[in-house]
């Protein structure tokens, strides 16, 4: 049940959570998806996946015996090494550099909040058209193919 949980919460979750992407009013949907591309793909090529291996610091699991009258204590125990694991060294520098292609377009980095249930349901399907202007009652809906509508409440 517990691993259910893992994997079916972050996905229900993912509707609620704001969308955070580049907006630029009035840019048509296609251009920002060719500008987006482009970017990524500057990105990508300035500040390549440079993946490293690592690993975490080894652990001590000390050995714990406990006689019949009830006192305890430690009596040798094993060493455990630590986790492996890889990072992505220039995964910071290909945000900075995506994030200056774009702003070098006229995007600027923004924040919308998802919209209410009712809301996305009403809402026609697909992306919006164009990228229309932002006020304190737009929300997103984020389809299912990693694109977003921008609604604006009221």
């Amino acid at each position: 049940m517990r691993a259910l949980l893992t994997l079916v919460l972050p996905l229900a979750l993912t509707g609620c959570l704001p969308l955070s992407t580049y907006y630029a009013e009035g840019v048509s949907f296609a251009q920002f998806e060719r500008d987006d591309t482009n970017c990524d793909v500057r990105a990508l090529r300035d500040a390549p996946v440079a993946n490293h291996v690592r690993q975490g610091a080894p652990r001590y699991i000390p050995r714990r015996v406990c006689r019949s009258d009830g006192r305890c204590y430690n009596r040798g125990g094993y060493w455990v090494p630590g986790d492996i694991y890889t990072v992505d060294v220039n995964a910071d520098l290909r945000a900075r550099v995506k994030g200056q292609c774009m702003g070098d377009l006229g995007y600027r980095p923004v924040e919308i909040p998802a919209c209410p249930q009712g809301v996305a349901q009403a809402a026609p399907p697909g992306p919006s058209a164009t990228l229309p202007r932002l006020n304190a009652r737009s929300c997103a809906i984020k389809t299912g193919d990693g694109r977003f509508r921008i609604v604006t409440q009221g």
